[in-house]
């Protein structure tokens, strides 16, 4: 799938003073590999570093189907999905062992270890199936995707022709690999023989832009959130001679700091990309070329090559006319199976068949550009990652043993609504700890009711804004 060993002596990898070539990643790769017998579900806890990309790249590699999640995941979190899913095994930082279940040890490398799971019978999973990724951040749903190789292959494949990536790359890993943007920088890097130069360094701290000078990093890949800070951090001040690509995705930039960026990009002979997609969709669906950037100033672009975009009406026609608002559907080999609710869901057959009903509303202009105007499903998306709301009720009311809880929000801002004044900060506190949503992007507030219609269904349309 990936060719590894084809790419010779080309650096695959920089982490710290290391660099790894691809023929000694596809020797680590081989090493992992090896210690694993029948097609296995392997739970990876994730982290920008050799030993986790190279863990994720020797499963697919041969035939294994990993479960990308966040090494900071919580105990019990991850105890819910061992139970959901019964994984054979988990690929994870050795310092980290504390939270697994009781296993054998099979092999220790790179600071990683790989130890079985005692976790019941595996469930019988679908040929295709290549990768699982979570649904919603850091919540615990047991709701993920099911990706193909298909899936992955045809996917990584548009983004290398738009972006134009090859060999002489370098990105540099500003987002966790467990979260399908980052994924996909890892995937396309990967696939053209470029280079990573991992780090988990924070992006608005000065050592990661001395990083990108020192290793001469050429592309960088933020959400909103990433943008928003290092504009205020005045990051973009810096001369960042060998960058040449900046991409957006995960949710929309303000009209201003878009126009700010591209501007910027334009100015500096870089260019800005924003990008559109969803884990249903392996990663992108829609780019807007950097050429445009100005010109269609929050527009989140066409559709990739190969891939295709309807809009339909209230009356479930399609929508030929420019400017008129429907929900968008996109069309494309990148669809993935459908979801995964239990570990049975994993023989299921593709139930998507090339089709995705995003639940974004949108628009076309007359050029064919499409805008995103609203959404007509429960969920934000908190620095780039998918945040379902009934999901962060559920875990809330699960915890504090109430109904008298609602939550909403928008993007990088969840709101939670109590009536008992003693759960204020408690409920802050709570999705802190078990979700890794940070403190200063919640928002907690006392109501006198939880509003609701005569079936008690919570009228999330009267709650106030905080």
């Amino acid at each position: 799938m990936w060719n590894i060993g084809d790419k010779g002596d080309r650096i695959a990898m920089i982490e710290g003073e290391r660099k790894l070539t691809y023929t000694e990643l596809d020797g680590l790769c081989a090493q992992i590999a090896g210690q694993l017998g029948e097609r296995s579900l392997i739970f990876c806890l994730c982290t920008n570093t050799v030993a986790s990309v190279a863990g994720y790249l020797a499963f697919t590699e041969h035939g294994h189907v990993p479960l990308l999640l966040d090494a900071k995941i919580s105990r019990d979190l991850l105890n819910q999905l061992v139970e959901a899913y019964h994984p054979a095994w988990i690929w994870t930082p050795a310092d980290m062992v504390e939270k697994l279940p009781e296993g054998d040890v099979a092999l220790e490398l790179e600071g990683y270890r790989l130890q079985s799971v005692n976790a019941g019978a595996p469930f019988a999973m679908n040929e295709a199936l290549c990768v699982l990724i979570s649904t919603s951040g850091s919540t615990g749903s047991p709701k993920l995707v099911r990706q193909t190789y298909e899936n992955i292959r045809s996917n990584t494949q548009a983004i290398i022709e738009y972006l134009g990536i090859d060999a002489k790359e370098r990105a540099i890993t500003s987002l966790p690999m467990n979260y399908v943007y980052g994924l996909s920088v890892v995937n396309t890097h990967i696939y053209a023989g470029a280079t990573l130069v991992l780090t988990s360094l924070n992006p608005y701290a000065k050592k990661f832009w001395d990083l990108v000078d020192r290793e001469g990093v050429t592309s960088f890949a933020g959400v909103p959130f990433t943008y928003e800070t290092i504009d205020k951090l005045r990051i973009l001040k810096r001369e960042l001679p060998s960058l040449k690509t900046m991409t957006q995705a995960g949710g929309k930039l303000s009209p201003e700091l878009h126009q700010k960026l591209a501007a910027w990009a334009m100015e500096n002979g870089k260019r800005f990309i924003v990008m559109y997609g969803a884990s249903e969709a392996t990663a992108r669906m829609g780019y807007l070329p950097p050429e445009r950037s100005l010109e269609k100033q929050g527009s989140m672009g066409i559709p990739i090559p190969g891939g295709r975009f309807e809009l339909i009406g209230a009356d479930g026609e399609v929508i030929d006319e420019p400017d008129q608002v429907g929900e968008l559907v996109y069309y494309g080999k990148n669809v993935t199976l459908g979801y995964a609710l239990t570990g049975e869901d994993l023989n299921k057959p593709d139930e998507n068949h090339g089709r995705l009903v995003t639940g974004d509303m949108a628009r076309r202009d007359a050029d064919g550009f499409y805008y995103i105007v609203g959404r007509k499903k429960r969920f934000l998306k908190i620095l780039g990652k998918r945040i379902n709301l009934d999901d962060v009720e559920r875990l809330l009311k699960k915890r504090f043993d109430t109904g008298d809880i609602a939550c909403g929000g928008k993007d990088d801002e969840l709101w939670i609504y109590v009536v008992d004044p003693a759960l204020e900060d408690e409920v802050v506190e709570y999705v802190f700890t078990e979700m890794d949503i940070n403190r200063k992007l919640q928002k907690s507030g006392v109501i006198p009711a939880i509003p609701r219609n005569t079936s008690q269904k919570v009228l999330y349309s009267q709650l106030p804004p905080l």
